[in-house]
């Protein structure tokens, strides 16, 4: 075979076979495929897609491009859940307690933040002593005897993906819903699990800006994982505006404590429950959507799925202490209130530039090797549809400089005010299983 062939066939609309696209990845992976060539190949399918097919068998030569974890040592149906990434999104955290403390084993591998979206693993490591980086051994080990482990992906995984992700960012090929969804299952898909559940965030904080965008990537990713013989299922959720009223790592993990001690913000709450419903369905508990979502209301209620999270952090190093003090994790040195100068309602919120505004304090990464500030953030007091009045604080900046006034501005003008008050934004906008 030979390259320029099959860049020519994509360029073409022509479809690429299972043996052309395992060729391609062995021989990138090899280093007998130059840089230029796979830059090629990757806009041609940027701008011509691919067949279901294609997608599937992409993420399957990536997936095979590396080590695939054995899991089958653990009892039971493993289930692990994947957002696309957003503001404010901490579900991840008071989700794998809730669902494990049900008997799901939760082999939960996650990611660290990166421009104006979170990661689970930062937010974490904001935890005193919590180390995400277990051994495979380790990590087994794990889950089999407690339920649930969060960890960092072995580099060993696909690393076909992320050489690959590596040039899609640097080449303008990252939005190619073939190439997200590819990527995504070929990383799951390598974990070792049997069932999956896909938060694909829509909306002006999230990489799918479009609903149409995000139902694409959502079929995309529910096709292959049936292809895989993975169970899968997505639910398209709102990022319009950030999740819950913290924004920031440490805020975060006092957030995802509050959830679990049934306090904190209701969008939280009410996403975390139904994520947790239907991972207690794929992993065997019940049936019933309706009765899996009352099982997890059930656990935090009455105490278990806040001791399942207690038990994690005292597994992966941490200081167990901080669910009853929060006060423990990193705390910024400056509070710095910002306020309204218009009166109404908030009609819009400009969730990107939120994130951006915590990257800008510290809390975030522009590069992949940035260190970060992990106390800093923003507490939100107003979200859309919240009467304003000039002079009201729209959000506290946690920060450990008083030079924030970029960030100030940056906070006014992310929020949007007007005289009426605008419709309530759905939460769930679709659920996707096939």
């Amino acid at each position: 075979m030979r390259m320029v062939d099959l860049i020519t066939k994509k360029r073409n609309h022509e479809v690429l076979s299972q043996a052309e696209i395992q060729w391609i990845i062995t021989e990138y992976v090899a280093e007998n495929i130059p840089d230029y060539q796979m830059s090629a190949l990757l806009m041609a399918i940027y701008f011509n897609g691919m067949t279901d097919e294609e997608q599937a068998q992409l993420a399957f030569a990536m997936l095979h491009s590396g080590d695939v974890l054995d899991l089958s040592g653990i009892p039971g149906i493993k289930v692990d859940k994947h957002s696309t990434g957003g503001v404010g999104d901490k579900i991840s955290i008071p989700l794998a307690p809730i669902v494990a403390s049900l008997g799901v084993p939760i082999p939960m591998i996650s990611g660290r933040g990166l421009g104006h979206t979170g990661g689970t693993l930062d937010k974490l490591e904001s935890i005193p002593g919590f180390n995400v980086n277990l051994s495979e051994a380790e990590f087994i080990a794990q889950v089999k005897a407690h339920g649930e482990a969060i960890v960092s992906a072995d580099t060993k995984m696909a690393p076909a993906d992320r050489r690959i992700y590596a040039l899609r960012d640097v080449t303008a090929t990252v939005e190619a819903i073939p190439l997200i969804a590819s990527s995504i299952m070929s990383k799951k898909i390598a974990s070792g699990t049997n069932a999956l559940v896909f938060d694909v965030k829509v909306g002006n904080g999230a990489f799918m800006k479009t609903e149409a965008d995000a139902t694409k990537l959502a079929h995309a990713l529910v096709d292959i994982g049936k292809q895989a013989n993975v169970q899968s299922v997505a639910l398209l959720t709102d990022m319009n505006q950030p999740l819950g009223i913290t924004i920031g790592n440490s805020l975060e993990i006092a957030e995802s404590i509050a959830i679990l001690k049934g306090r904190g913000p209701k969008d939280v709450h009410d996403l975390t429950v139904r994520l947790a419903g239907h991972m207690l369905v794929l992993g065997g508990v019940t049936p019933s959507l309706e009765v899996a979502i009352g099982l997890a209301e059930d656990v935090i209620r009455d105490g278990r799925a806040l001791a399942k999270f207690k038990q994690l952090i005292k597994d992966q190093g941490g200081d167990p202490t901080v669910v009853d003090n929060p006060k423990l994790l990193p705390q910024a040195q400056y509070q710095i209130a910002v306020k309204a100068t218009a009166a109404g309602y908030v009609t819009a919120m400009d969730t990107n530039a939120l994130g951006v505004a915590v990257m800008q304090l510290g809390g975030g990464r522009a590069k992949k090797d940035d260190q970060l500030d992990l106390a800093v953030g923003l507490v939100l007091h107003k979200k859309i549809g919240t009467p304003v009045s000039v002079g009201d604080t729209l959000a506290t900046i946690h920060a450990n400089t008083e030079n924030v006034d970029a960030v100030v501005e940056a906070v006014q003008a992310a929020y949007r005010i007007g005289a009426e008050r605008p419709e309530r934004l759905p939460l769930i906008h679709q659920i996707i299983t096939d």
